[in-house]
């Protein structure tokens, strides 16, 4: 705690009360489309436009953290066109077993999917989207010769530090920054 009020003090006077505030309430579980319909009837100018199909922005995802649940979100079942090609889809054919955790000052901190494990199903993916069987030959492997149903998530280790630590630029984070045009791949 010594440690909490520290950086309190140094960086951001709210920083325990909002640490405080993710593990004293019930996060809110909410479907995308219902979510782009909070967004849509909330009266807010967005920089981004709104609308079903959108990947959302920052600013809307902290719209609904921030101002209209005042709690961390997580949203579920996004559009299939804007999610990775392996997500499964669900039964209405228009969107994924996604999902996304949202907390305060910070968006997104969490991102996670159920995979599609029928190589059929993501076979028909790879055609539809016109991706390169060839390029693919190692993912789709995994499927061909036999998995089973499984999901994965991510954490956003410097986000997570960003929202512990109550720093505002995840820049001040980052134990090894990169820096642009330095990557081979």
């Amino acid at each position: 705690m010594d440690d909490l009020q520290f950086l309190s003090n140094l960086f951001d006077k709210e920083l325990i009360d909002r640490l405080k505030s993710v593990l004293d309430v019930q996060f809110v579980r909410l479907p995308y489309t219902e979510a782009i319909d909070i967004l849509m009837q909330s009266g807010h100018k967005f920089e981004y436009k709104v609308e079903w199909g959108i990947d959302l922005q920052s600013e809307h995802e902290r719209y609904l953290v921030e101002e209209h649940f005042k709690k961390p979100v997580i949203l579920i079942d996004y559009p299939k066109e804007i999610k990775a090609f392996y997500m499964k889809q669900n039964d209405d054919g228009k969107t994924v077993r996604a999902m996304d955790v949202l907390f305060p000052k910070i968006g997104e901190i969490i991102g996670g999917s159920q995979r599609e494990e029928s190589y059929e199903k993501l076979m028909n993916v790879v055609h539809e989207r016109n991706m390169s069987e060839k390029e693919l030959w190692w993912y789709l492997d995994t499927r061909r010769f036999g998995t089973a149903p499984h999901s994965g998530f991510g954490l956003g280790f410097e986000r997570l530090l960003l929202f512990v630590t109550g720093m505002s630029n995840i820049r001040d984070v980052i134990p090894f920054p990169r820096t642009p045009q330095n990557a081979e791949f």
